[in-house]
């Protein structure tokens, strides 16, 4: 099946605005990334973690001024954000409050927007649009992320999960900035370490995906497990899977009955 490469989606979202004075500041020192750094206009994506490096929240941090930044996360955690940021803003001089906002992605656009790299083609979410009159369906898009290889709440993250499992070391951590929750664990597992579990894409020979945590065996032993999966013309089903790092990349996985071998 050939990608979709253009067109356009409601994105589910959640918005937090922090502003004020020390905005900047205060959430260099709480989230992964180096948002300080932003200019205004451009965004990253960053986490809020715990001290122990679990994934509290994913974000897509927006600078709008110089001292407003809007905060994009999954549904059902805004009020996780801004009630973690509000107990621990202290004596910091900005308010955190929560939006309301709609969000449209439109596939294969690189400006007008925020950037969102979810999906294996560029695109933007656009705040307040009108929403699409045909909108890429949502089979699709899912197959778009896996492809991509990018985690969702609720599927590959969730507070068990450590940021370098997820692939996330790349695109939302920053190994220079200053010290913010969780950086210990991340930079000594950077460092000095590994995980032991990555995420892969996996191509299942199979006509309806499998149940979400379905376990996958290498040798009769439980080797990772399904997260996400969607039907697929050219491979039957595409699925993202926690895998553990000692199983080859070749190897030939079992999901119940069907074969499962990974694709990158």
């Amino acid at each position: 099946m050939a990608s979709v490469t253009a067109g356009a989606a409601v994105r589910p979202r959640a918005f937090v605005r922090v502003a004020g004075a020390e905005a900047a500041d205060y959430l260099q020192r709480m989230v992964s990334n180096d948002v300080a750094a932003l200019e205004v206009g451009a965004s990253c994506d960053a986490l809020l973690l715990t001290p122990k490096a679990r994934v509290i929240a994913p974000l897509r941090v927006w600078r709008r001024g110089e001292e407003d930044f809007l905060l994009l996360t999954e549904p059902a955690l805004g009020e996780v954000v801004r009630g973690h940021l509000a107990r621990m803003r202290f004596a910091a001089r900005c308010e955190i409050e929560p939006e309301v906002h709609s969000s449209v992605l439109v596939l294969g656009r690189t400006e007008g927007g925020i950037a969102n790299d979810d999906y294996v083609v560029r695109a933007v979410e656009l705040l307040d649009e009108e929403p699409p009159r045909e909108p890429v369906p949502e089979e699709e898009l899912e197959r778009l992320r896996i492809l991509a290889r990018v985690p969702r709440w609720g599927r590959e993250l969730d507070e068990r999960v450590l940021p370098a499992e997820a692939g996330l070391e790349e695109r939302a951590i920053s190994f220079t900035k200053g010290c913010y929750p969780g950086q210990e664990p991340v930079a000594r597992l950077h460092f000095r370490g590994h995980p032991n579990r990555t995420l892969r894409v996996l191509a299942i020979d199979a006509i309806e995906p499998p149940e979400y945590d379905s376990e996958l065996v290498l040798d009769e032993k439980t080797v990772g497990r399904v997260t996400s999966a969607v039907r697929d013309l050219e491979h039957g089903v595409l699925a993202l899977a926690y895998v553990r790092v000692s199983v080859p990349d070749d190897a030939e996985l079992r999901v119940g009955e069907s074969a499962a071998r990974p694709l990158h």
